[in-house]
């Protein structure tokens, strides 16, 4: 399960961020699996109304995804959930998206690669096009007509957060309005989340906090020392003055 993570895709669903604070909800209550998937199952069932069994079978792969994202997780991220629902449970609704966001990019990397490529062109660009995401995401993961209705459907679901603008044009994107993240603790979760994606479990601390992948928030950077001081999963080692990489302890194989 650790390295497959890496390799497949997994989102070929939009995922509602009203849909995974629901799961958390119910998981923070107390709730276990079969109550969960119950409860998610009557509150989601209007957004798959067909007598189709596709659409039904849509409304089963929904729930796998977010039941695998804060419920189910693999066993390697199991120390990032645990912290990720203290955060959620100190922290106001209004400020757990990059929470969500945290756990969708540890729990499926896919997210976090398409991440990547539309922050990179919105570094660049005011406007990105999706069909020029799906190119850039086709070349990691193979020319496969499922990676670009994955890629789409995850740009989607970043509309559905607020991340992503629509424009009147069709699948042309603006970006949201950047999320400020100064809480320590949640710059360090966030950090180890955007490590968990990464295959190599590292990364230079400027990359991280510049990150692409985190083009959402507007991360106010921490000293290194202040970082691995707030989760006893991550490592710092220093070549140099200036060249700082944070590891996580454990990396992923």
């Amino acid at each position: 399960m650790t390295s497959n993570r890496y390799t497949q895709i997994g989102l070929d669903r939009i995922i509602r961020i009203a849909w995974l604070e629901k799961t958390v909800s119910l998981m923070l209550d107390g709730n276990d699996r079969k109550a969960i998937k119950a409860a998610l199952q009557h509150d989601l069932q209007d957004f798959f109304q067909s007598p189709t069994t596709v659409e039904r079978g849509s409304l089963d792969k929904t729930m796998t995804i977010l039941m695998k994202v804060w419920f189910a997780v693999p066993t390697e991220l199991e120390p990032l959930h645990a912290q990720g629902l203290e955060l959620l449970k100190r922290l106001p609704s209004q400020e757990h998206l990059p929470l969500h966001w945290g756990m969708m990019m540890a729990a499926y990397p896919f997210w976090a690669a398409v991440a990547l490529q539309t922050g990179r062109l919105l570094k660049l660009q005011a406007k990105v096009a999706a069909a020029h995401i799906q190119r850039r995401v086709r070349e990691q993961y193979g020319e496969r007509q499922t990676v670009s209705r994955a890629t789409q459907r995850v740009l989607r679901s970043y509309v559905d957060w607020g991340v992503l603008i629509e424009t009147s044009k069709k699948g042309i994107y603006g970006a949201g309005v950047p999320i400020p993240i100064d809480d320590s603790q949640v710059t360090a979760w966030l950090v180890e989340a955007s490590l968990c994606a990464r295959p190599n479990g590292s990364a230079s601390l400027r990359d991280l906090f510049n990150s692409p992948s985190l083009f959402p928030f507007q991360i106010k950077p921490i000293p290194a020392e202040h970082l691995v001081a707030a989760s006893p999963r991550l490592d710092l080692l220093r070549h140099g003055l200036d060249d700082e990489l944070i590891m996580l302890k454990r990396p992923p194989l």
